[in-house]
């Protein structure tokens, strides 16, 4: 039950819930693509989680007091546990903490919430703002309730659920903290940056002993809001919401988002920054994930000659989110470092793979631990192109698909000047090396991802041109950049070869029209046949599990949203249901023209940094 007393930490009210407690990268490198001037696409790679298969022990970190655990004695061999878990039915017993980040780093010793110019310090206190007006729940996730938070779904029926993500309430033992960080926006040093509108709740350890950082995003100012009000709406916060959790099932490093709730708050802005300024309604994500550091997190210290306090930052950054590395070695910064530098080439790559355009790609949304974060004007390409830029605010095309790589470098780059006042000439020299490779990585799993697009096994030297051929038939057809492979994934090698593509195969269809359609096609036949051991069935269900046949297209998610705004919510579940599964065929997503040429209404659409 939600108890109705006010306690107060650190000089602070707040109402508490529960009982107790620079080099340019082109998409392919190979001399024949540049001499026929292809277009250069990169792409994908999977991370993958440990299971820890034994008890946490409850620490700085909340926790759930609800588990049964035993181990499996008669496959020992097997390296597994099994678990008899029961989900916390409520949350009177489900706890947050703050602990583990404010017992070590800094916190702004002004505990007043107004905007100013914070020194010193990695995080403010800052409580989130109620909203007003009733608020209604939109979605939840139930494999992050049930998963990470240990929560049965039932909870979020609840009003304490409510209340907690909504940012009404706060866990006994949590104290909600502002992130400081700077940043380079389109490329220009911003200066101060910050959680200006999300609330880090605290951190929960579940029963795989993981720790999981709350965060809630739309929740209200802090002292890093600027000019902002502290909210979000709610168009963008289901853009987030959707998007989140469609990358994780698509295999893409990101945050996760546990719900969505929507009040009736007015929240005035001004979309398109034309001078047409709407009410909209006010909306709060619940975004997890193990860490919200990101590279500004470091270049605000470095920035400031804050340089104590960027080593102590640094130091538990490695010590929390890098087990790999001995924070008590002397070349730590630079594994960490190499280490970045190479997530960070995987995780474009994967973006790539799928046609995922960021929109916003500075240095203050780009994560420490390589993950997806920050949501914003986002963009699955439809139509291949690489000059594709999903965010109208970008006039200079700067974050458009075809540099996302590119900035990767840039980023990266900035990273390492904030890391160089920790490092010796010798290590500055090989950081520089490091970031020099950055390239080849990039360009390596770019290759390996998409051959296995393909379906290519094995190495031939004609990959890259085989490759580059198809993308630049692709861009000059306009077909569907996620169709194309899909049904590249469906049709039988026997259909391929007769030339007659069934208009079922619509993307392959205007791919066939170009006069270059037959050379490509027997030259892809033709390295299928090198393959060892396998067969056509073989390939296309080998192809189907890296091809997606559902992604989150800007037109997709624009019509639940204009429904969920006449609080119509039966689209966004929709999306929910069907982007679980990207690789199978559902017969909703079906019959909603999810697999379908994008729809005639939607041709315009525009999305903007607006949120």
């Amino acid at each position: 039950m939600l108890q109705g007393a006010r306690r107060t930490i650190t000089n602070f009210p707040v109402a508490y819930l529960g009982r107790s407690r620079t080099r340019s990268i082109g998409f392919l490198s190979c001399c024949l693509i540049r001499r026929l001037q292809f277009p250069r696409l990169l792409l994908l790679g999977v991370t993958c989680h440990a299971v820890v298969c034994s008890l946490w022990r409850p620490g700085l970190a909340g926790s759930a007091s609800l588990l049964h655990l035993h181990s499996n004695k008669s496959n020992p061999e097997q390296g597994y546990c099994e678990r008899e878990v029961r989900l916390a039915s409520s949350l009177d017993f489900w706890t947050l903490s703050s602990e583990n980040l404010i017992a070590v780093l800094p916190i702004d010793p002004v505990k007043e919430n107004y905007v100013r110019k914070v020194k010193n310090c990695v995080f403010s206190i800052a409580f989130p703002t109620p909203f007003k007006s009733r608020v209604h729940l939109v979605a939840v996730s139930k494999q992050v309730l049930e998963d990470i938070l240990d929560l049965d779904l039932s909870v979020s029926e609840t009003d304490d659920f409510i209340q907690l993500v909504s940012g009404e309430k706060i866990v006994p033992g949590s104290i909600p903290l502002a992130h400081r960080y700077g940043g380079h926006q389109f490329g220009i040093w911003a200066d101060q940056l910050g959680d200006g509108r999300a609330h880090l709740i605290g951190i929960y350890m579940n029963r795989q002993g993981e720790k999981w950082e709350l965060q809630l995003k739309g929740s209200g100012k802090t002292p890093y809001s600027r000019n902002g009000d502290g909210r979000a709406v709610l168009r963008s916060s289901v853009r987030e919401f959707l998007c989140s959790e469609a990358m994780y099932y698509l295999r893409i490093p990101t945050s996760r988002a546990a719900s969505l709730v929507v009040s009736d708050d007015a929240v005035w802005r001004d979309q398109f920054y034309n001078g047409n300024v709407v009410k909209e309604r006010g909306a709060v994500v619940l975004r997890v994930a193990k860490s919200w550091f990101r590279i500004g997190s470091l270049e605000i210290l470095a920035h400031y000659g804050e340089l104590d306090l960027l080593r102590m930052l640094l130091d538990f950054i490695i010590q929390e989110h890098f087990p790999s590395i001995d924070v008590k070695e002397p070349n730590r910064y630079l594994d960490f470092f190499s280490t970045v530098v190479s997530e960070t080439a995987q995780l474009i790559a994967l973006w790539m793979s799928v046609g995922f355009a960021h929109g916003v790609c500075n240095t203050d949304n780009f994560s420490l631990l390589s993950i997806t974060i920050d949501y914003g004007p986002f963009g699955f390409m439809e139509a291949y192109n690489p000059d594709f830029v999903p965010n109208t605010s970008d006039d200079e095309r700067r974050y458009k698909i075809g540099n996302q790589a590119n900035i990767g470098m840039f980023n990266l780059n900035k990273l390492l000047q904030a890391l160089n006042p920790l490092l010796d000439p010798r290590q500055k020299q090989l950081a520089a090396q490091i970031l020099e490779g950055y390239p080849i990585l990039y360009d390596t799993r770019f290759r390996e991802l998409f051959k296995a697009k393909l379906g290519l096994l094995g190495k031939s030297k004609g990959d890259d041109d085989l490759i580059a051929f198809l993308l630049h038939l692709m861009e000059k057809t306009e077909a569907d950049f996620t169709m194309t492979f899909r049904q590249l994934s469906e049709i039988t090698q026997s259909q391929l070869q007769e030339l007659s593509i069934p208009q079922q195969f619509w993307a392959l269809k205007m791919i066939s029209k170009h006069k270059l359609f037959p050379a490509w096609v027997s030259q892809y036949l033709l390295r299928l046949k090198s393959n060892m051991n396998d067969s056509d069935s073989e390939r296309r269900k080998r192809m189907t599990t890296v091809n997606p046949r559902y992604v989150l297209k800007n037109w997709m998610v624009e019509s639940a949203v204009q429904k969920a705004e006449r609080n119509d919510f039966s689209e966004v579940h929709l999306l929910q249901q069907v982007l679980r599964r990207p690789f199978q065929k559902h017969s909703a997503a079906e019959t909603a023209g999810y697999s379908s040429p994008t729809p005639s209404w939607a041709k315009d659409l525009r999305v903007s940094c607006s949120s």
